[in-house]
């Protein structure tokens, strides 16, 4: 399913995208408030992709790459993950190249895949940041998400525990 907006185009992850996102998920800056480090190995960005092109096949998640609609440019990723049809959830992801940032296209997109989750059922998202990511916290506060709580010492991460923020948002 392709969603569009007014300047972008989010299409379905494939398996070939993964030379796409390598440079964003290389990115020591970009993967700094990330459950894992920056990965430097082309291979392992592939199994990734990979991965969550599977998850897709078996109905788990929905990923798509995210494209200017004018210069047809890539600028990241995002996803409904985790999705739970039972219970009407899922969890939300996104991810921009930092050429990208500032520029609203992660509201903008982010917004195209909610309206296509409420449409399509699901009455609750979620989403997860680490402590002292500004910039997704201040989004999703934007989006309409609010704040739900602490997961202390939720991720293990360069051999330290990270707290997280815990975000919902009632459809």
């Amino acid at each position: 399913m392709i969603l569009e907006t007014e300047r972008l185009s989010l299409r379905p992850l494939e398996a070939s995208d993964a030379e796409l996102l390598f440079p964003i998920l290389s990115d020591p800056e970009v993967m700094a408030h990330w459950d894992v480090p920056e990965i430097d190995d082309p291979d392992v960005v592939r199994e990734v992709v990979e991965g969550q092109v599977a998850d897709v096949e078996a109905e788990r998640a929905l990923h798509w790459t995210i494209w200017t609609l004018e210069e047809a440019e890539f600028l990241g990723a995002c996803d409904l993950s985790d999705i739970d049809r039972r219970h009407k959830r899922a969890e939300i992801g996104f991810m921009l190249g930092r050429g990208a940032w500032g520029q609203g296209y992660a509201l903008e997109a982010m917004r195209a895949v909610i309206a296509f989750a409420a449409s399509s059922g699901f009455r609750r998202l979620s989403a997860r940041t680490h402590l002292g990511n500004l910039r997704s916290d201040t989004l999703l506060q934007k989006l309409g998400f609010k704040e739900e709580g602490l997961l202390r010492g939720h991720v293990l991460r360069d051999g330290d525990r990270r707290d997280c923020r815990l975000f919902g948002l009632l459809l």
